[in-house]
């Protein structure tokens, strides 16, 4: 199947530069996969369409402040990172802006003086891995001194100390409790308390789980043939609590909901439901039978992108082309600040 095949013209005034003014204002485009209706909603009237026992699957993963800045040790020039993963304490994926790569041993002073790393090898894609030091915790030093980890497409002018702030409380879910990810599951953003516990009194219930957001979820597919891609390994935990909630509801007669790509992710790379700690390199693309989930809440995607292709996957790739086509028609606001889609 060609890459060719999930492109379509998206107008770059439809890309949302900034979170809705509160995070309930999101418009919720509704579709039904059984007979390609297209309904017009708000994120608050997701009530309306999902009831007991239906299970609610969340990702509790929390962006961190992954985008750190200093300078070379030896020459002082200029160095940006990006924080992807912590496969080892203290080593770090990164990647890394410079006008001059550093090479296998040099050292970076990083955090305005507050950490230190070493260059211990490069990888591939550009990324390299580090080992940073530091006197206090990592996580620590990056809430002072990191940035939110935005997306290239929010093409911000000027990164004022108030508009960090803002990205740090918006590019967040209000339920993000386990520090890691270096990107937002960005359906989730929408909830706010109130939301939560207005499903919750409809007998709706909750599980989270963790899966920790890379690059790979967002990265561009390249290949002509989507075949030819092939997706990064992300860290995920679906605990004891959490599996016996989902297989509850399951067992019950409800629908799984899956809150975002990362949730799907999950839920997908389970071969049934059940307490697991690993990491997951699926790739869903159409033709894919669902094994686990019923029903997803989104965020609309990048042309090309492996987010697309799943909710092709999900909903038949012809409707769901026809549904971004109206969501283009109709001037919903897209990608990561963007609004939902919940495909029934």
């Amino acid at each position: 199947m060609k890459t060719d095949l999930f492109n379509y013209d998206l107008p770059p005034e439809l890309i949302a530069q900034h979170p809705p003014e509160r995070r309930e204002l999101a418009r919720m485009m509704v579709l039904h996969r059984d007979s390609g209706l297209i309904e017009h909603k708000a994120i608050t009237d997701m009530v309306d369409y999902l009831h007991e026992p239906d299970v609610l699957v969340l990702n509790n993963t929390k962006v961190i402040p992954a985008r750190v800045f200093g300078y070379k040790a030896a020459s002082g020039g200029k160095v940006e990172l990006l924080l992807l993963d912590e496969p080892a304490p203290g080593e770090w994926k990164v990647l890394i802006k410079t006008s001059r790569r550093p090479k296998i041993g040099d050292e970076l002073d990083l955090c305005s003086g507050k950490a230190k790393a070493t260059m211990l090898y490069d990888g591939e894609q550009g990324e390299a891995v580090l080992k940073i030091e530091s006197e206090r915790p990592l996580l620590e030093i990056l809430d002072e001194e990191g940035v939110p980890p935005l997306p290239p497409y929010i093409a911000r002018k000027e990164q004022t100390k108030e508009q960090i702030a803002e990205d740090k409380h918006r590019y967040q879910t209000v339920y993000a409790s386990e520090p890691g990810a270096a990107a937002a599951p960005t359906a989730g953003l929408h909830f706010t308390p109130a939301l939560l516990a207005q499903l919750n009194e409809q007998g709706i219930s909750k599980a989270e789980l963790t899966l920790h957001v890379g690059l790979g979820t967002f990265r561009p597919v390249s290949a002509e043939i989507i075949t030819d891609h092939e997706m990064h390994h992300e860290r995920y935990v679906v605990s004891k609590e959490a599996a016996h909630t989902i297989g509850s509801a399951k067992q019950a007669g409800g629908r799984i909901v899956a809150v975002g790509s990362t949730s799907v992710r999950t839920l997908e790379s389970l071969p049934q439901i059940q307490p697991a700690d690993g990491s997951t390199n699926i790739f869903i693309y159409p033709p894919y039978e669902f094994k686990n989930v019923d029903a997803i809440l989104t965020n609309f995607h990048l042309p090309k992108s492996t987010l697309l292709m799943m909710m092709s996957a999900f909903a038949d790739r012809e409707l769901m082309m026809k549904a971004y086509e109206t969501a283009v028609a109709e001037k919903y606001r897209f990608f990561s600040y963007g609004d939902c889609m919940l495909i029934l």
